[in-house]
């Protein structure tokens, strides 16, 4: 466990040096802090708390950003190390290439978690001064879930980047995952249905499809229930599906542990 702990913290210190950290936390709290500004307007004398209204923002702001910004933090972890020639000198060392995977995995976590929670922090404090607190179990459950589907970007990105030998190969393949979960899956998803001519869809088809996007099953977990549900639209759904917060939270977990696991394998498989 010790020489993952050192990879992680190695990773979150270069992290710090290359300023993702700083970058990444900036820019979640200035695109939260802006959403909450403008989100915690409008509940006016209605029964909807203004960290409901800012919840169903965030959780759309984050489909598109957090998926982003982890596959931006991850794609490259091996192939920067190989491309500078610094992968041998740190496979030297007493430790298994599975523990570099993970060690720099663990670090990247940490800086998506830093990230996240703060540049979300800084909207909740907005809204609370504001408005109250009500509604802050729907924004707690969307700033972990949020950080959960960091998670499985950056296993992905880890993935990536142990499949390839370049960094801007690694890039632009990326780019494509991030284009396919988040645009390209519903696209075609909604194609299908269309496709149906009206005619039902069995109810385990539908629930399979969104357990295999994990940005469909965030969009369940955060919006699925509550105020959020009614502000989203997304309640019906959720109300015909047989997924529970917990099996949505336990497809998430997949997401991350398959593609991390599979990293582990290929990084050990491959010709340095």
């Amino acid at each position: 466990m010790r020489p993952v702990l050192t990879i992680a913290r190695r990773e979150l210190a270069e992290g710090i040096r290359n300023r993702w950290v700083v970058s990444t936390t900036v820019v979640m709290a200035a695109l939260a802090s802006a959403i909450a500004a403008l989100g915690s307007a409008p509940t006016g004398s209605t029964a909807t708390a203004a960290l409901d209204v800012v919840v169903v923002g965030l959780a759309s702001l984050t489909i598109f950003l957090v998926p982003l910004i982890a596959l931006l933090i991850s794609h490259d972890a091996i192939t920067r190390e190989a491309e500078r020639g610094t992968l041998l000198l740190l496979l030297s060392h007493p430790l298994s290439r599975p523990q570099v995977v993970a060690g720099k995995y663990l670090g990247q976590v940490v800086i998506l978690l830093l990230a996240t929670v703060v540049g979300f922090g800084v909207a909740a404090v907005f809204v609370v001064l504001r408005n109250g607190v009500e509604g802050w179990q729907a924004f707690a459950v969307m700033t972990a879930a949020s950080v959960l589907l960091g998670a499985v970007f950056l296993a992905l990105g880890m993935l990536t980047s142990v499949s390839v030998q370049e960094s801007s190969t690694a890039a632009g393949i990326a780019i494509g995952l991030w284009l396919l979960f988040v645009a390209l899956y519903d696209m075609g998803l909604l194609a299908v249905l269309v496709a149906q001519g009206g005619h039902a869809v069995p109810g385990w088809v539908m629930d399979l499809a969104l357990a295999l996007n994990p940005t469909d099953a965030y969009r369940l977990m955060t919006l699925g229930e509550g105020a959020s549900a009614m502000l989203s639209g997304m309640g019906g759904v959720y109300d015909n599906s047989t997924l529970t917060p917990g099996l949505l939270t336990g497809a998430l977990v997949l997401w991350c542990a398959v593609p991390l696991a599979a990293a582990m394998i290929v990084f050990s498989r491959r010709n340095l």
